[in-house]
């Protein structure tokens, strides 16, 4: 019987349903050197969430595909995979629509303090002190520049558009099918518009590039709002232009290193922060859960992986 290597943290939904195909293993710390001999012979699969280094790929000699839970992977070594002739998949499409909404969520909340508000019901203060105070930014006309523009970063400016805000977008390359206001750099992005939304991935290219310069640029009406990675913001220069009034406010669904969030962003009543839930609920969890099975399956019984990330489609 086929050997699945369950690395890390395992959703219940792959114990259950790959269970009953192979033969199943854990390693919870993720770590090479935990790899018995044993092991090391038997793994021919693995699933993860978004640790695979290729020192532990080295350890398996065996592994042929690695399943990843999460459309990011940056923690996978996609191109060491590809060397050794192991195909690593994700799990694209599914969260797509949960975090386009928990996205709309933090704009909301941002702009609109509605935690703050609740926060001030809950505490008795509405009957004690009065009416909650006027939030002083409003979504209402606003200029919303989408820093990325892939399935997610689409599915985003859709549910913005209902709001008849205006959208512009910053990538590598203009996408002329979407519809939406190229705009060629960052820099000019955030110089054209009051609000912006990172949802861009972890690379080289994509670190901390949301920096002094972006925010000075963004201007003092401006709200950052960042449901990608934490790589791409620069805490210690979002701090500085929060608490000099640069910018208006925040919402951050992600962290540099997570889930330690930086004591001095918990002290702005101006900022919304949520511990890394855009995809967190149990019916989109579950569907990417299954997609992982899914691939697991496809890839030893039909030979071909259903979701392989770009670096390893040829393997």
């Amino acid at each position: 019987m086929t050997t699945i290597l369950l690395v890390g943290k395992a959703h219940p939904r792959f114990r259950d349903r790959l269970g009953s195909r192979f033969e199943l293993l854990e390693l919870p710390s993720a770590d090479a050197k935990d790899v018995t001999p044993e092991m090391a012979a038997r793994i021919e699969g693995a699933t993860t969430f978004n640790q695979m280094t290729p020192a532990l790929m080295d350890a398996l000699p065996n592994l042929r595909i690695v399943a990843n839970f999460g459309v990011g992977y940056d923690g996978v070594d996609a191109a060491y995979a590809a060397r050794r002739n192991i195909v690593v998949t994700n799990t694209p499409d599914v969260l797509d629509e949960e975090v386009a909404d928990t996205t709309i969520g933090l704009l909301l909340n941002t702009i609109r303090l509605l935690p703050q508000a609740e926060n001030h019901l809950r505490a008795g203060k509405w009957a004690k002190e009065g009416a909650f105070r006027l939030s002083p930014l409003s979504l209402r006309g606003r200029h919303v520049g989408m820093y990325g523009m892939g399935r997610i970063g689409q599915q985003i400016a859709r549910r913005l558009t209902a709001f008849n805000v205006e959208i512009s977008y910053h990538t590598r390359s203009p996408k002329p099918e979407i519809g939406y206001t190229y705009i060629p750099t960052l820099r000019q992005l955030a110089e054209t518009v009051d609000t912006l939304v990172c949802i861009v991935p972890k690379t080289p290219e994509t670190r901390q590039t949301i920096n002094t310069e972006i925010l000075s640029a963004l201007g003092k009406t401006g709200v950052l709002i960042n449901v990608g990675r934490g790589w791409t913001v620069s805490e210690d220069d979002l701090v500085a232009a929060l608490e000099q009034g640069v910018i208006a406010g925040a919402g951050l669904d992600v962290f540099e290193d997570e889930p330690n969030v930086p004591e001095a962003l918990l002290r702005f009543d101006n900022v919304s922060l949520l511990p890394h839930v855009a995809s967190a609920s149990v019916v989109t969890r579950d569907l990417m859960a299954d997609l992982v099975v899914d691939n697991v399956i496809s890839w030893f019984e039909n030979g071909r992986a259903i979701t392989p990330v770009p670096e390893t489609k040829a393997v």
